[in-house]
């Protein structure tokens, strides 16, 4: 409706004035009407008339349209519309427009290094990448969710050095000590053990380079007979059945992970191919210059002519090419990589230019609890996904004496989602799961709160939409600006708009419900018609967020 209004607007400008000029409208206070354009301030200075001037000669052609009830002129010559009852019915049962139809896009989140545990990071990108590819499909983009991991480098040694203490040597068959529940847990002391050691004892740090190029050799050469070999592939498994497992619990799936170890050897021949070219020769490793694009340095292939961190995530960008040959790539981070990236990107572009082009580097900041520290898995001392969870389920808890994952789940979800994305997240349990303010619960029952309405009066007459009153006009005035801001949600790639909305909306159905009856008020037909719509809407923006919209709490 916005477009097409907009576009009514430019063609009575042009037919006046003689003029093309881009006209903007915008949603404005209730009211003054739905929408409020400035476009006689922009044609004054064209045509050397007052704005007043200008908006008595478009008020009265802009009220011929029939998408508009009402126009009025406001201050120095803002335009305020009302639209009539037959373009808020129209607009709310117009679907977002498929504007990405047969876009490929493969977004990438997530990605957590097996033989660590899943931190607060993880969980967070994983709930605001699956958000986002939640939008990219609503507006039919063919999305290929995927995931990428370190099963090979420095931090796999570290851990296997620290699997060996725990099991005394090369014993594979001690594995089977571990409980099942434990493994991750287990996985992640022995890598802190191997960590402390390496930075603590030189001659555990020679051990455990050697280790990794054993690692990689186990590749290379397909090993999976050697003691050494079964220790390193059982426990490597345990972290992917650990993520999977995880990746279950919150709703979340992807098509595709790709491990370090399939990246690397592309990544290292890619390097190798453009030696000379884009990277150069230095004491014994290969690096890119980017002193001369006013980026740091890196190593892309070390002195032990292992790929470095570098050379992978060049292997991973044309392995995701190689599989999809995707329109956009989305990569979902957090924000202490950015220059990393931009490395990584800039040395690609000298030898492929329009891959970077396709490339989308989106980044966030640090997960903490309230009052909690920053993190690291290298000292031990992280804010694990778990953490957070079960922070929420305890707050939940305390608050409803119940135990409903559906709702400690939503709290999380919209808690991440609700912000925009790029700074620092602080995650307050109990503030998560209030039912009152602009929480995931407080929605989720919203929802619940309108389905109950409409169970009472069943059955009814569905859509009976007409001619609505004082009462009602806020509520579906607010309603058709669903798809406004699903489009701005794409367009910013941000799922918090999407939150700041259902909150929005769920207050004006509140303060709705407050003065008009539904239920056995002559009214009550095109009434409840507004709440099932109401309700719909409610749905369909929890679940671009991942959130369930319970019937019942």
């Amino acid at each position: 409706m916005k477009a097409l209004l907009e576009k009514h607007i430019a063609d009575i400008c042009n037919e006046l004035f003689n003029q093309k000029i881009e006209v903007e409208i915008d949603r404005t206070d209730e009211k003054f009407g739905d929408y409020s354009t400035n476009v006689c301030l922009k044609l004054a200075g064209v045509i050397g008339q007052s704005p007043k001037a200008i908006a008595d000669q478009l008020t009265p052609e802009i009220n011929k349209l029939s998408e508009i009830k009402t126009v009025s002129i406001a201050g120095p010559g803002f335009i305020n519309l009302s639209l009539s009852d037959e373009a808020l019915i129209k607009a709310i049962n117009t679907q977002p427009p498929t504007s990405l139809k047969n876009q490929l896009i493969v977004v990438e989140y997530s990605d957590p290094n097996p033989f660590k545990i899943l931190h607060a990071g993880h969980l967070y990108t994983s709930i605001i990448g699956d958000a986002i590819a939640n939008l990219l499909e609503l507006v039919g983009a063919d999305v290929h969710r995927v995931n990428f991991g370190g099963d090979v480098g420095l931090h796999v040694a570290k851990a296997m050095w620290g699997i060996m203490q725990k099991l005394g040597g090369e014993y594979p068959e001690k594995l089977s000590t571990v409980n099942q529940a434990d493994r991750a847990k287990w996985l992640s002391e022995a890598y802190v053990a191997g960590n402390k050691a390496y930075e603590e004892d030189a001659a555990v740090k020679q051990q455990i380079i050697a280790f990794n190029k054993k690692i990689y050799g186990l590749h290379d050469q397909n090993d999976h007979e050697s003691a050494f070999a079964q220790i390193y592939w059982e426990t490597r498994q345990w972290s992917y059945d650990y993520f999977r497992s995880f990746y279950n619990q919150i709703g979340i799936e992807f098509e595709k992970f790709y491990p370090e170890s399939e990246t690397s050897s592309l990544g290292l021949l890619t390097v190798k191919q453009h030696i000379g070219e884009v990277y150069e020769e230095s004491q014994g490793a290969v690096i890119f210059n980017g002193d001369k694009y006013n980026l740091h340095t890196r190593v892309f292939i070390n002195s032990e002519g292992l790929p470095t961190y570098e050379a992978k995530d060049v292997g991973l960008i044309m392995k995701k090419w190689q599989d999809y040959h995707f329109d956009l790539s989305i990569i979902i981070t957090a924000n202490d990589i950015i220059d990393y990236m931009k490395v990584v990107l800039k040395s690609i572009e000298l030898f492929m230019p329009d891959l970077p082009k396709k490339t989308l580097h989106i980044t966030h900041g640090i997960v903490k609890l309230a009052h909690g520290s920053k993190m690291s898995s290298r000292k031990g001392n992280i804010v694990k996904a778990s953490d957070i969870i079960d922070a929420a389920n305890k707050a939940n808890f305390a608050a409803t004496a119940k135990d409903d994952k559906r709702i400690t789940l939503g709290a999380i979800k919209y808690a991440f989602t609700k912000n925009r994305i790029g700074g620092d997240i602080i995650y307050d349990p109990e503030e998560s799961v209030s039912l009152e303010g602009n929480s995931g619960p407080y929605i989720q029952y919203s929802h619940a709160r309108a389905r109950s309405i409409l169970r009472k009066a069943e059955p009814f007459e569905k859509n009976n939409l007409t001619n609505f009153d004082d009462l009602e006009r806020p509520l579906i005035s607010k309603l058709t600006e669903y798809n406004e801001v699903v489009e701005r949600a794409i367009h910013d790639l941000s799922p918090h708009h999407i939150c700041t909305y259902l909150y929005e909306l769920a207050q004006t159905f509140n303060r709705f419900y407050e003065k008009a009856r539904v239920i056995d008020d002559p009214r009550q037909a095109t009434r409840l018609g507004l709440v099932k719509v109401y309700a719909d809407t409610l749905k369909k923006g929890l679940s671009l967020l991942g959130i369930e919209a319970p019937d019942t709490m």
